[in-house]
């Protein structure tokens, strides 16, 4: 159980980063509170969760609420024991007698305009960072990689130290609630497709042929992006998910969450499943609002959407 102290902790550092006397404020922090003693009442927290929670270190902040958030998400999933909770991967499911990891991570701002991280409704018209924004999620996703292959130099990642198997399922949670445009969700791309799927497939912003003389529409279709350029103008790869070398990655879980859901704000999901994934993992087993399969076709892949699992009741 969590002690009284641990929870006069959460309670005040959940107070500073959510203030106000408000009573959508007050729910708001009433409701990241419950869900941080369930989480360390659960079992689920390892022994670190509520010094980093509380710390002054912002970063470590979001980390640690975003595992509560989707601890939360997971309920009535079943969890495998595990003898050292917090070596490893965040969250161990079970499904058909195979492990199912979840690697959580919720990106830092770095080099979004702060215009865009502070905006209001009454802000007006600001520019959309699609490229800062798809830079964190890549190299968030990139980052949870390497924890389980490995950077092939100086780094082993999960499989080699055995701590995943090489038929264990390894699902990557990505929470983009810190690039977020204030209090709206930013979980959609430039191809208005989720950034995380921008991430693995190589795809672009839609575009439009038009006729040179009559200015006719042709037709159109998404751009064919299997590269972007970072700050330093190098290239950074889109193309994770139709290269078979990340075929132990499973798939992408893309979250927006800060447990606003809880007073009506939205926190939209989705599930992005890996065509090429050695380990699976079937449609419907995580909660989200919309899912995305690819299948091989002759010239490449196909990618398709359909309606995902509802998340649990908040109570």
């Amino acid at each position: 159980m969590s002690s009284d102290l641990e929870k006069q902790l959460i309670e005040q550092q959940i107070e500073l980063y959510f203030p106000g006397a408000h009573p959508r404020a007050i729910a708001w922090r009433t409701h990241l509170i419950s869900v941080c003693k369930q989480f360390i009442d659960s079992g689920l927290a390892d022994s670190q969760f509520v010094r980093e929670l509380t710390s002054s270190i912002k970063q470590n902040f979001w980390a640690r609420l975003s595992e509560a958030l989707i601890a939360r998400r997971l309920k009535g999933l079943i969890f495998n024991q595990r003898t050292n909770v917090g070596e490893g991967p965040d969250f161990l499911l079970m499904h058909d007698n195979r492990k199912v990891w979840i690697e959580a991570i919720c990106p830092e701002p770095i080099n979004v305009p702060e215009k865009w991280l502070s905006s209001s409704a009454e802000s007006g018209v600001v520019a959309f960072p699609h490229r800062e924004i798809l830079l964190r999620w890549t190299g968030a996703i990139q980052k949870k990689a390497e924890a389980l292959m490995g950077n092939g130099m100086t780094k082993k990642g999960y499989l080699e130290s055995g701590l995943v198997g090489a038929n264990d399922a390894y699902i990557i949670a990505v929470n983009g609630c810190q690039l977020r445009s204030g209090p709206f969700p930013a979980l959609f791309g430039i191809s208005q497709s989720p950034f995380a799927v921008e991430a693995v497939f190589p795809i672009g912003p839609y575009e439009i042929r038009l006729d040179k003389i009559s200015g006719e529409v042709l037709g159109g279709q998404h751009q064919h992006r299997p590269e972007f350029p970072n700050h330093n103008n190098s290239p950074i790869s889109t193309t994770m998910f139709t290269d078979p070398k990340f075929q132990y990655i499973s798939a992408i879980w893309a979250l927006d969450l800060n447990g606003g859901e809880s007073i009506g704000n939205a926190e939209p999901t989705a599930l992005i499943h890996n065509p090429l994934a050695r380990n699976p993992i079937p449609l419907g087993l995580l909660p989200a609002d919309e899912e995305f399969v690819a299948h091989k076709q002759e010239d490449g892949f196909e990618l398709s959407k359909t309606l995902g699992k509802p998340a649990p009741v908040w109570l």
